[in-house]
This record gives structure tokens, sequence and C-alpha cells, in this order.
């Protein structure tokens, strides 16, 4: 089963409303643009300075979502494009956010992560 059938083949299974998150870590634009030319437009990446190369490399119109921690001055370099952050952990990282959403005068999507564990080598 090549990647556009493996696409397919999980996008059969979610409900409507529903997206899929590609997460792209790890592999080359080459395979990137292989699942964007099968209809993929969200992806996932959790290194800073590989989602910069990638964002420049590849269509403009895919949604790139931030996963894993995200430091706080790595944000400036990824504010100008970001679509979602899956991971923030503090009111300190989302006030640096609003500043460079503000600053780029736009909308970064985010998700609030909540520590419950009791692990403290958690975020």
């Amino acid at each position: 089963m090549n990647l556009a059938e493996r696409l397919y083949s999980v996008k059969d299974t979610l409900p409507p409303q529903a997206q899929l998150v590609a997460v792209s870590k790890f592999h080359p634009s080459t395979v990137i643009m292989e699942a964007y030319t099968a209809g993929q437009r969200l992806f996932g990446e959790s290194r800073v300075q590989e989602l910069i190369g990638k964002y420049e490399e590849l269509p403009k119109d895919i949604q790139w979502h931030f996963i894993g921690h995200l430091q706080i001055n790595k944000i400036k370099y990824i504010a100008p494009f970001i679509d979602t952050i899956q991971s923030v952990d503090s009111i300190k990282l989302l006030n640096e956010l609003n500043k460079y959403a503000e600053k780029f005068n736009r909308k970064i999507n985010i998700l609030i992560q909540i520590h419950i564990s009791e692990e403290e080598t958690k975020y």
C-alpha cells in the first residue's frame, strides 16, 4: 500500500468533523509532498529548525502544527506561519505567543496542556 492509499484508508475511518494531522517529523520534504499531492494539508512537527526548513521548501497552504514542548525562545521563528501549537503548558508561554501573534497580526490556535498526573517529569 502506498502513502496515498494509507492516508485514504485512515481518513475513511474518521468521523466527518475530524481532521488528520500527519506527523511529518523526521520525514523528508519529498515524502511530505507525496502526502500533500494526495490531499493532506495538516502536518505536525516537533522541532523548530526542521519545521522552518520544511516551511520554506513546501507549499504555503500547508497548515503546520507544532507538537511537543515548545521553548519560549523559539516562538519568534515560527510565529509568522504556524497554524496551531498543540502543547501550551504555561501562562508564560501563552503570553509570549500572544505577543508574537500581535506582532505579526495573526491568530495562532493553541491547545492548552494541563498537568494532572503525579509524574513530576511530565510538563
